[in-house]
């Protein structure tokens, strides 16, 4: 059964809720999302209540609120602790295997194109309310164990005065490439008050609504953001990328190691306002060759993640094409390692080692198989990340906008399902 999440302060059209009307979810049957029913078909559920309430009102008029509340989110933290989801990225013993999907917020959910209307994508960043319904949107169609928060990588340099924007059907554009020295100078040091105060709003809001649920934080790593700066937007070959890498190394070194800093930055202010978890995207570190990433990339990525190492929350470093780069991916400061869908999870297990979680890895393009295709390698995948130290049930890569939701509602019960000990 879908697990229902308190509805969060959105717009109302959205919401499909009408001036001066409120609305609850009541859990459905098994497999239905959850009955929305007005605040007129529950006045007797709140007569009852409020007798028990006036029963009572003498004992909690003793307790200050702050007390209560203070309690509430004690709770709600230790269960996030306990959690299927942060116990598997522990690599301790769960009741059942954890999923998510990387980009399951956005891309594919009606709702979400419903309410972004009009609105570009950074800017839709940028909003505490509309970031805490979008992130919280897959979390009600899909049950899914852990909500992602939504954002890019590319807003803190948005938030920083870079120029860019993300152009639908394109990616990230880039006004002014870094191309020389004096490139370095529109990646100014973030002020994580004056710049991202959105940020933090939206995280708590959302941790609030999330309850035991626990929230994913996310950054980009040094060299994929800096492959979009150079390039000036998205590449195949990351020919000029490439080209600063080995000709100008001085160059490429500062611009990965200011842009380390700007997502410590980032995910610093994400897990100081409540995310339980951390991935570091390093989507096109597959494009690498091993020595490469080792000697020029390796460092700026370990820097970011031995940033946050003392807040004690599960790193996750995930990239695409990387098979060959697992075992430097795990050892740049890791607790978990996204595979994509061309490695075996039993298989990246063995190459990065026992003392590291494994997350993945459903080939993306199956999701448009015939279902008994999918069950198949569903299943599959399961078994092969039963053979890890842990395992966090996820796609490959990231959610498509072509995708059906209901197929990845399937999937999502299908490994509650499998998995359950």
């Amino acid at each position: 059964m879908r697990d229902s999440v308190t509805e969060s302060l959105n717009p109302a059209a959205d919401l499909g809720a009408s001036a001066g009307q409120t609305f609850n979810e009541v859990p459905g049957p098994r497999g239905e999302a959850p009955v929305t029913r007005s605040a007129s078909a529950s006045v007797s559920a709140s007569v009852s209540a409020s007798v028990a309430t006036a029963a009572s009102a003498s004992t909690s008029a003793s307790v200050p609120a702050s007390v209560s509340a203070a309690a509430a989110a004690a709770s709600a933290r230790s269960a996030v602790q306990d959690s299927d989801f942060l116990r598997a990225a522990r690599r301790e013993p769960v009741s059942r295997t954890p999923v998510w999907f990387m980009r399951q917020a956005g891309r594919a959910l009606p709702e979400y194109k419903k309410v972004r209307t009009g609105i570009p994508m950074l800017e839709s960043c940028m909003r505490p309310d509309l970031v805490t319904e979008i992130t919280l949107q897959p979390v009600r169609r899909y049950g899914v164990d852990a909500a992602v928060f939504y954002s890019d990588i590319m807003l803190p340099l948005k938030a920083i005065g870079v120029d860019l924007e993300i152009k639908p059907n394109v990616g990230p554009v880039i006004a002014n490439p870094v191309r020389d020295f004096s490139g370095l100078d529109q990646i100014r040091p973030l002020d994580p008050e004056a710049d991202l105060s959105f940020i933090d709003e939206a995280v708590r809001q959302l941790v609030a609504e999330l309850g035991p649920r626990p929230l994913i934080g996310f950054g980009g790593a040094p060299f994929t953001v800096a492959s979009y700066l150079i390039e000036g937007g998205p590449s195949k070959n990351h020919e000029k990328t490439k080209a600063m890498m080995h000709g100008a190394p001085e160059l490429f070194a500062a611009l990965l190691d200011r842009l380390a800093d700007l997502t410590i930055g980032f995910l610093k202010v994400q897990i100081e306002a409540g995310a339980s978890v951390v991935q570091l995207f390093d989507s096109w570190a597959g494009s690498l060759a091993p020595r490469d990433y080792q000697r020029l990339v390796m460092p700026h990525s370990a820097k970011v993640l031995a940033a946050v190492a003392d807040y004690g929350v599960p790193r996750i470093h995930f990239g695409v094409g990387t098979g060959e780069l697992l075992p430097l991916m795990a050892a740049a400061g890791a607790d978990v390692v996204g595979v994509d869908w061309r490695v075996p999870l039993d298989e990246a297990s063995r190459r990065i080692g026992p003392r590291y979680a494994v997350q993945g890895n459903l080939d993306p393009a199956l999701i448009f198989a015939p279902w008994p295709v999918i069950e198949t390698r569903v299943r599959e995948v399961l078994a092969e990340g039963a053979k890890a130290p842990g395992h966090i049930f996820n796609l490959g890569h990231g959610v498509m906008p072509e995708m059906d939701p209901d197929v990845l509602a399937r999937v999502v019960d299908l490994v509650h399902e499998a998995s359950a000990r």
